[in-house]
């Protein structure tokens, strides 16, 4: 089996050298779903742009997504659709000019959403969208005033108490919101007779603490002015400020589509015309973020240069493979590491920038998973290379200032997790205003500074970090994750922290998530787990197996034991079976943005997890024939 683990890593490694840019990185896809392309079709209509070839290229990809039944699924093994999909497909596919209210495919669409409860069971993004384009009121749930933006970091509620990406979400919310923005989009559809019958909210605990809270933000907003509505101009001039000053140099808003669409739009409603060279540059910064899929172009929520090129140089030298692939890569990884400050500074002033962002765009919002990944990649370089070495020592400092007061790392941001987040009436709202530690990054940060920071794991930063993972690991010895699907990524991360913090096989916590990835191994000796799971909150197996998943699981089990088990084994097969095959499973989501809504699939993961995988596992193999 070690030879034939042997070819299969000589496959992956040939094809990703093949396909590396010639600046050194890897683009490969990041898809989320068809949200980005109907949103980007609307963008087109709303400011009467003419692009009939992307329109028909966009509008071709969501038709060919749809379902028997007229809905639109988030992944694969959804049974019902999703409603806020299916509304906002069918409305981009009229307004694009391609299909018909009649065409039988427009008809099942609009029967399935009445079926569902029409546009008032829309999630609230979708409700923005629509209320930005005429096509239903301003949602009044988040009862937010704008003047919030100008309460001080030390108020007991303020916008810095946000994570950055629902700060720069909410930030071109409010904006359009204060002034009631609305377009109306020439010759497009009435989407009121799919209202849905009228029913009024119920009243929630959630809901009146949370007009409670913002009670006392309108308060604070009042005494700071001397009266109501003495700040609005303030407060909306500094929303301009904020989202200016946080321009990508390609023109979008942190690099993100959602933040981008929506900035558009609060422009626009402080009278900035649509042929505005900032507007015009942000739409040309979307449209630049497009890639090609089997079904069509798909706006990608942003690119993934970074993250891909780091994940893969990093897995590609654990292949053993060097030289100029390798030079070429870290080469690209130094060229983007951020010499600018971000938002994060607001709660870590003391610290000088470092980190690496996801994307070959992003210059000011670094993360915690980039920067480790980036590091790892450069690891060698930095003990021979003195500008290596001068990036590497930014970057791990950067990274040791970013933990958390609970112990662990969050994505962008320390101690950005508000205690109210729990009272918002919003369902998952930690996904849009939270930034909590998490498995996935505390894992992963806890055995980067042990293996490759050479860390002692009695460091206190190490011990923190140890305490939280331990804290948090599930009853039945798993742990959630934040970025990932879901269980199993998230036992992976805290599994190889803990063993590289020198936790043995013998140590409850490792036997417990050894045992919990054992019992989950599918019959065909892979693993494979349902998106369900981030909306249920336990394992949901997908019921049938991943080739990303199951190097996962693999990689977690070789550290659970000395011995290759007979489930790594298993696993293995599977694998080598399985790498050059594709199937529905190749494109299912192993990543989260935001349960029940948001899904990523990324291209690389197959190649990256695999090819690790196998090399652990010929590593483990030749050690056991040496021995």
């Amino acid at each position: 089996m070690k030879r034939e683990a042997e070819l299969e890593l000589l496959y992956l490694t040939e094809k990703l050298k093949n396909e590396q840019l010639p600046n050194g990185s890897w683009s490969y896809l990041f898809e989320t779903g068809i949200k980005t392309d109907c949103f980007m079709i609307v963008l087109i209509k709303a400011l009467r742009l003419y692009k009939p070839d992307l329109l028909n290229s966009l509008s071709e990809r969501i038709a060919r997504k749809q379902e028997r039944d007229g809905s639109w699924r988030l992944f694969h093994d959804q049974e019902e659709g999703d409603v806020s999909t299916a509304i906002e497909a069918y409305y981009a596919l009229l307004l694009s000019g391609y299909y018909e209210e009649t065409a039988p495919q427009m008809i099942a669409a609009k029967r399935y959403i009445i079926s569902k409860g029409g546009i008032r069971k829309a999630g609230l993004f979708t409700k923005i969208m629509l209320a930005l384009t005429s096509q239903a009121e301003w949602p009044s749930l988040l009862s937010v005033p704008i003047e919030a933006i100008l309460l001080p970091k030390n108020f007991p509620v303020n916008i810095y108490d946000l994570s950055v990406y629902g700060r720069a979400n909410l930030i071109p919310i409010l904006t359009a919101a204060a002034n009631k923005f609305k377009i109306k989009i020439e010759g497009s559809p009435d989407l009121t007779a799919m209202e849905g019958n009228r029913e009024e909210p119920l009243e929630t605990y959630r809901s009146s603490e949370w007009r409670g809270l913002f009670g006392m933000v309108g308060s604070g907003v009042q005494l700071m002015a001397g009266g109501p509505g003495r700040l609005r101009k303030d407060a909306l001039k500094k929303a301009e400020t904020y989202m200016l000053h946080r321009l990508e140099p390609d023109g979008t808003l942190y690099s993100y589509f959602s933040c981008t669409f929506l900035m558009i739009f609060a422009l626009m409603s402080l009278g900035y015309d649509r042929e505005h060279p900032v507007i015009t540059k942000a739409v040309q910064g979307l449209i630049n973020m497009a890639a090609v899929t089997p079904e069509g172009l798909h706006m990608q929520y942003t690119t993934a240069h970074v993250w891909n090129t780091s994940l893969l140089s990093y897995a590609l030298q654990e292949a053993g493979v060097s030289g100029s692939i390798i030079q070429k890569a870290n080469r690209y990884l130094r060229s983007k590491q951020h010499i600018q400050y971000g938002d994060w500074v607001i709660h870590n002033p003391k610290a000088a920038p470092g980190g690496w962002g996801f994307s070959d765009i992003n210059t000011m919002n670094p993360d915690i998973d980039d920067t480790t990944a980036s590091l790892r990649a450069i690891k060698i370089e930095a003990a021979e290379n003195f500008q290596s070495r001068e990036a590497w020592n930014k970057g791990l400092q950067w990274l040791l200032s970013m933990q958390n007061g609970d112990g662990g790392w969050a994505s962008f941001e320390r101690n950005a997790a508000p205690p109210y987040v729990h009272f918002v009436p919003i369902e998952k709202a930690e996904f849009i205003i939270s930034d909590e530690s998490s498995a996935d990054l505390t894992g992963r940060t806890i055995e980067f500074l042990c293996t490759f920071a050479n860390l002692n794991p009695e460091n206190s930063a190490v011990q923190k970090g140890i305490r939280w993972i331990l804290k948090h690991q599930e009853t039945d010895g798993s742990w959630n994750s934040r970025w990932g699907i879901c269980y199993i990524y998230g036992t992976w991360a805290a599994v190889t922290g803990l063993a590289a913090a020198g936790y043995s096989e013998d140590s409850p916590p490792i036997q417990r998530a050894k045992q919990w990835l054992e019992q989950h191994q599918n019959s065909d000796g892979g693993w494979g787990e349902s998106c369900k799971s981030d909306i249920m909150n336990h394992y949901v197996p997908l019921g049938t197996s991943t080739l990303t998943q199951t190097a996962w699981a693999i990689e977690a089990l070789l550290c659970c034991s000395k011995e290759i088990t007979p489930s790594v084994e298993r696993g293995i097969r599977y694998l080598i079976s399985h790498i050059r095959k594709k199937d529905w499973t190749s494109y299912y989501p192993k990543g989260q943005g935001f349960a029940g809504q948001f899904y990523i699939h990324y291209e690389s993961y197959d190649f990256v997890y695999p090819l690790l995988a196998l090399s652990r596992f010929i590593k483990r193999a030749n050690e056991g024939e040496s021995a």
